[in-house]
């Protein structure tokens, strides 16, 4: 562990706070009726996806979910821009995370020239007006960028090379980010100038430290938010009622799963 990183225990001590208070905002968007959208963009291997997976560790996936869109299709493509990121955004009670998001546009497309540059610049015009149009209509809006260095960028991916784990986590779009790390910085730049507005800033997470950027990340988020605590109705287990004969019929050993766990209860 490289100095001045934040040590595991202290981390985890944190992050398990956080979570229950992360339990409290989830129950108080049920119960208002709050429509929050999470926007997590950055560089790639910069700690987006570790810090969603923190995030809805505890979370109910019926009021939180993660939009995580694939490669639009040729239908897709032929749409207004925005239109496919507008069917996963919430209704009522609930928080939609994006790992990635409209933003692909002013970064990977616009770099690997996946846009023409009249795309491009529409893009631009157009996503501070999507984006108050939004808040306008009540929606919370939060977005967040994951800033990594180059060498710290570099050291993860190979971490994730040699690792059978993680390795579909690497892609060769990936890779690329090496060899035009200079063409995303301007894209970043240009976004920022475009889109940082008042009414949905842009909030820069430093993430050369995994754990610190989880946790200022989800400090921040909740601090954002005037959300309460939310008591819920107290639940009581009921007895058991008395045995009626039921018998359950026989049932061939075959339909079980095999007791592979039998083996790892000797371990010890």
């Amino acid at each position: 562990m490289g100095a001045g990183k934040v040590r595991r225990r202290p981390y985890e001590k944190e992050l398990f706070r956080l979570q229950g208070e992360l339990v409290k905002l989830q129950e108080w968007v049920r119960a208002e009726g709050v429509r929050l959208v999470v926007v997590f963009e950055g560089r790639d291997a910069a700690g987006k996806g570790s810090t969603i997976k923190r995030v809805v560790e505890y979370l109910n996936p019926r009021v939180t979910r993660i939009a995580a869109l694939p490669v639009p299709t040729e239908r897709q493509r032929s749409q207004w821009y925005f239109q496919r990121y507008v069917e996963h955004l919430p209704a009522a009670g609930e928080i939609v995370l994006f790992d990635r998001s409209w933003y692909n546009r002013a970064g990977v497309e616009r770099v690997m020239e996946f846009c023409t540059q009249d795309e491009y610049a529409r893009f631009l015009h157009q996503c501070p007006i999507f984006e108050r149009l939004l808040v306008e209509d009540g929606v919370l809006l939060r977005k967040y960028w994951f800033s990594v260095s180059d060498a710290e960028q570099e050291k993860r991916f190979r971490a994730r090379l040699e690792d059978p784990m993680r390795s579909w986590k690497l892609s060769p779009m990936d890779l690329e980010s090496i060899t035009r790390w200079e063409d995303y910085s301007r894209a970043k730049d240009q976004m920022l100038v475009h889109t940082d507005i008042p009414e949905a800033p842009w909030f820069e997470v430093e993430s050369e430290d995994k754990r610190a950027a989880r946790i200022n990340m989800i400090s921040h988020l909740l601090s954002s938010i005037p959300y309460r605590e939310v008591r819920r109705a107290r639940l009581e287990i009921p007895e058991r009622p008395a045995a009626t004969g039921y018998r359950r019929p026989p049932r061939s050993p075959e339909s079980y799963v095999p007791d592979v766990a039998a083996g790892l209860r000797d371990e010890d």
